[in-house]
């Protein structure tokens, strides 16, 4: 149910305005004066308010001033005898919605107050999303208290306003997108597009167009004019993904763009300029591949204006446990997961984690869907963490000089690995470096199940 607000000095205009809307279900509240309606407005806080510009006291325009100062986001229709087009722009620029002269149609009066309520519930809504999205990609959201992320950290805070180009180099896993997120929404610039480009998933013969745009013509299957990523990211943020698998001619073009922030279409003669920030981030050593002429050096110091390095997880374990609980408060919804063991936290901090967070993340999810239990144990994680490939112990058997028993030492290790691994065949035999097959065949010839 809405709320409206009548302020006017007329007694029967506020009773003939509440007599006609509140059958529409609208819930209405009225003022004599300006004052009165201001402190009103400001208890209340209408969804919409009806003013009348021509007051004793505080008049329409200085109650208007002086609420959109306070509450800028109640919608305010301004009604008057005395109109004219100087108040009505007045009013307009002082954040007005819509003005309607006295005497007035009630049923234009209704539909004005429809739409405007529809305009201010649209306007709410973009609102929400917009600090869910900066709330969601707020730098203060990236995991981890270790020194290598509060420069990382510390480094986003002094950047964040700034429309210099931006490296983010790291490993894959690392986090170099939520960096990239972070720097647009948190910045200055996050009511603008936030446009990203895998470079590596665009075959070289669409990157330039997908980046540039076309014209109707320019190729076969361009059908129509299209506009290019750098267009469409015109005010805001462009993420160039994997910025080290674009072709050298297309590193030409994407040059002129750094330096003169204008371009050119595909097949077009039209310059265009566009205001954007340019985020790039690659998983690849950019300073080695140019030095090997992969990559342009002109290009690489204009991108390399402000550097990131995202350290690898292993080069900051003591942020695995933060990240753990919160992959676990996001995907393990029931809560069934308790606690971790010691041994198991152990096997989680000390695995490598060649993919990074992105691996660990995926883990976490995995074991939250599979997990037995409330505690996580070592016998529930997966076993190439618990036996990373190519980390499997040897034997260090010493032979004895009366020698042993080869078929009973073979047997006893059988019946071990079927114990670690619980009678799982698939896994025991992962633990004894066989195949599946193989395990099968010696549990037979041993009468083993």
């Amino acid at each position: 149910m809405a709320k409206i607000l009548v302020v006017d000095d007329e007694k029967n205009m506020r009773w003939a305005i509440e007599r006609s809307l509140k059958p529409l279900g609208y819930e209405i509240f009225q003022a004599e004066d300006g004052q009165v309606g201001l402190e009103q407005a400001l208890t209340i806080r209408p969804d919409l308010v009806l003013l009348d510009m021509k007051m004793p006291g505080m008049d329409g325009i200085s109650f208007l001033s002086a609420l959109k100062q306070k509450e800028a986001g109640i919608i305010v229709i301004m009604i008057t005898a005395h109109g004219s087009t100087a108040t009505a722009v007045e009013a307009m620029k002082l954040g007005a919605y819509d003005y309607i002269n006295k005497p007035f149609d009630i049923e234009e009066l209704k539909l004005v107050i429809a739409k405007a309520l529809e305009v201010g519930d649209l306007k709410s809504k973009v609102q929400r999303l917009e600090n869910e999205i900066s709330d969601r990609y707020s730098f203060h959201n990236i995991i981890g208290k270790s020194e290598a992320m509060q420069k990382i950290y510390h480094l986003i805070e002094q950047v964040v306003d700034t429309s210099a180009n931006i490296l983010v180099q790291g490993e894959s896993g690392t986090g170099k997108e939520l960096v990239a997120r972070a720097l647009h929404y948190a910045g200055e610039r996050k009511r603008g597009p936030f446009i990203q480009v895998n470079c590596a998933a665009l075959p070289e013969s669409l990157l330039e167009s997908e980046l540039f745009g076309h014209e109707k013509g320019a190729f076969t299957g361009a059908v129509e004019q299209r506009q290019g990523r750098f267009e469409r990211a015109n005010g805001g943020t462009i993420f160039l993904d994997e910025i080290g698998e674009i072709a050298q001619h297309v590193q030409v073009k994407l040059l002129r763009v750094l330096q003169e922030r204008s371009f050119e279409r595909v097949g077009g003669q039209h310059t265009i300029k566009v205001d954007v920030r340019v985020i790039a981030a690659t998983n690849r050593d950019l300073a080695k591949e140019m030095r090997e002429g992969r990559f342009r050096e002109d290009l690489f110091y204009r991108l390399n204006v402000i550097p990131f390095k995202m350290p690898s997880l292993r080069e900051r374990k003591e942020d695995i446990p933060l990240l753990i609980e919160h992959f676990l408060h996001k995907y393990d919804k029931k809560g069934l997961i308790k606690s971790i063991s010691t041994a198991a936290n152990k096997v989680l901090v000390e695995y490598p984690w060649p993919g990074n967070i992105r691996e660990l993340e995926n883990t976490i999810e995995r074991l939250a869907i599979v997990s037995p239990g409330p505690v996580l144990e070592v016998k529930d994680l997966p076993l190439e963490l618990v036996n990373p490939q190519g980390s499997m112990p040897t034997a260090n058997i010493v032979l004895p000089s009366e020698g042993i028993n080869l078929e009973e030492l073979e047997k006893d290790l059988l019946e071990q690995a079927l114990h670690l691994a619980q009678g799982n065949k698939t896994r025991a035999a992962k633990l004894l470096g066989l195949t599946r097959h193989t395990l099968l065949y010696r549990l037979e010839k041993f009468g083993l199940k």
